[in-house]
């Protein structure tokens, strides 16, 4: 424990020759100033498998559909899917090139200090690490519950004599964390293997339930209703502003694009393979997403029902209608419930990454603690206990209120987003206004990377700002978004913590290894 004590904040790390050292992967993260103690066995197609594991866009879109058809109906959906999927793609392009440049677990943070001018670098690396704290421990609680309340969808929908209630929801929402805690633990040394098999069955299960779907529905609606209807049932002043009240849905369906950057000290040869397997994910999640979301939109039946549906889920609802048969339409559902506790594995492993690499550089309370590394696993258990915990702990809202817990799945969207912001500015700046500083890694967007960055910037500034307004109006407590209270009380915090500790201690990325004179 002593030695991870001088590992966390090593002020000045040891002198080394990159050139010396044989392993790729330690020479790129020494040149960035970090010693490798993390154990490297995800390869191309396991962090590939991972990372669409973690965004589960076609099964996730069965969830939060709904949203999108209030606030910009069927073809409101359809075409925000198709743009949310483009601005994904810049934002990964983006992230790609930044990650095969310095492939560290900390990422847009890290991005940030190495981009940002002198005098600002390490207030707008805090920054920018803290949205990222944000996103992920809310992404990781959002997973959680998701997971859990559509496991207690499916007892409501095959077992009528059972009374739910919010509370049986959060000792499920603690079940679904354990088997995270455990996966990411006794069995982090084959999560790798695990996520090989898990990117078979996402693409099976996407077949299977998208076959059965389409079959089987016996009410079909019209292109014209698909591609044509737009809609305003939230009551804003126009179904303009109420489609990008609306883009919640494809954005939230695609979060977590940045998950395998939080992976990158675990990947063999990160800078190469990390970029192309991100890009990959989203090009498979968006096939898949956009083909699942036209199959639900022809074969959505009665609407009403699936709105009303005692189990809070309308998919669950809507693939009985379509099988025709309760035991059809549970085993199905089911297929997708499967999908969200892998999705919720992958994200405790994300989550749990960016906080123990934002630990590591004192950024957070009990930092020291935090970023301790387990030598026998190679894992960071305290970091991953800790996210573990935190997750069971927002959980207890929901016996409360649902409706607040329901804002943390905004809270993530806007934390993601506003992590994204300052890394693509800075090295769109850096671009025009300097290109001969920039060292790019294997993956380089070239003459494009202007476009690419300036595109991923708006994106991420339009994101977030409507990811903090309400579904309707005029806004009552029940249907508020209290995501905006949510992330400004959490900024609150972490502006108290930076200005009574943390601009003490935090210095950017702590340098624990210093590259020898000539050793680059």
């Amino acid at each position: 424990m002593e030695d991870q004590k001088e590992f966390t904040y090593g002020e000045a790390g040891p002198e080394v020759d990159v050139e010396i050292i044989s392993d790729q992967d330690e020479r790129e993260l020494a040149k960035v100033g970090k010693k490798s103690v993390l154990r490297r066995n995800f390869a191309f197609l396991s962090i590939l498998g991972f990372s669409c594991s973690l965004m589960v866009t076609w099964e996730g879109l069965f969830c939060v559909f709904v949203f999108g058809l209030m606030n910009g109906g069927p073809a409101g959906l359809v075409y925000g899917f198709f743009i949310c999927w483009v601005g994904y793609l810049a934002i990964v392009a983006s992230m790609g090139e930044l990650v095969s440049m310095w492939p560290t677990a900390g990422g847009q943070y890290h991005w940030v200090h190495k981009l940002a001018p002198p005098k600002w670098r390490n207030l707008l690396s805090y920054i920018t690490g803290w949205q990222s704290v944000i996103a992920w421990q809310a992404l990781a609680a959002s997973c959680g519950y998701l997971t859990a309340t559509s496991l207690q969808g499916l007892v409501i929908n095959s077992q009528t004599s059972y009374s739910p209630t919010r509370w049986h929801g959060t000792l499920l929402i603690f079940a679904v964390m354990t088997l995270g805690l455990l996966f990411n633990t006794f069995l982090a040394k084959h999560l790798p293997k695990i996520e090989n098999g898990i990117l078979t069955m996402h693409i099976v299960f996407f077949f299977v339930v998208l076959i059965t779907l389409v079959v089987l529905a016996p009410h079909k609606s019209t292109a014209e209703e698909v591609f044509t209807l737009f809609l305003n049932e939230g009551g804003y002043e126009s179904k303009g502003l109420s489609f990008f009240v609306g883009l919640i849905t494809p954005v939230f369906a695609m979060a977590g694009a940045d998950g395998g950057v939080h992976m990158s000290e675990e990947i063999k040869h990160a800078s190469k393979v990390l970029p192309w397997a991100m890009l990959g994910s989203i090009l498979i999640n968006g096939i898949t997403g956009f083909a699942m979301l036209i199959a639900i939109l022809f074969c959505i039946g009665d609407i009403t029902a699936a709105l009303t549906t005692p189990t809070g889920y309308p998919f669950i609802e809507i693939l009985t209608q379509g099988t025709s048969s309760i035991a059809g339409g549970t085993a199905v559902s089911a297929l997708l419930v499967v999908m969200f506790v892998f999705g919720t594995i992958a994200a405790l492993a994300s989550s749990s990454r960016q906080l123990w690499a934002f630990a590591r550089d004192a950024a957070v309370p009990n930092a020291k603690f935090i970023s301790y590394v387990y030598p026998r696993f190679k894992i960071p258990i305290v970091a991953i206990v800790s996210t573990f915990t935190i997750t069971c702990l927002l959980s207890l809202i929901n016996i409360g209120s649902a409706a607040v817990f329901n804002a943390i799945v905004s809270l993530s969207v806007a934390g993601f987003f506003g992590s994204y912001i300052l890394p693509f500015s800075l090295i769109l700046h850096a671009r025009i206004t300097r290109p001969e500083t920039l060292e790019f890694g294997p993956f380089c967007l070239g003459r494009w990377g202007v476009a690419i960055n300036a595109f991923a910037v708006a994106w991420s500034v339009l994101v977030m700002f409507f990811s903090f307004w309400p579904t309707s109006v005029p806004v009552v407590p029940i249907a508020m978004n209290w995501s905006s209270l949510l992330w400004g009380a959490t900024n609150i915090f972490a502006g108290v913590f930076w200005v009574l500790h943390g601009r003490k201690v935090y210095k950017g990325p702590v340098v624990e290894v210093r590259v020898a004179e000539g050793g680059v």
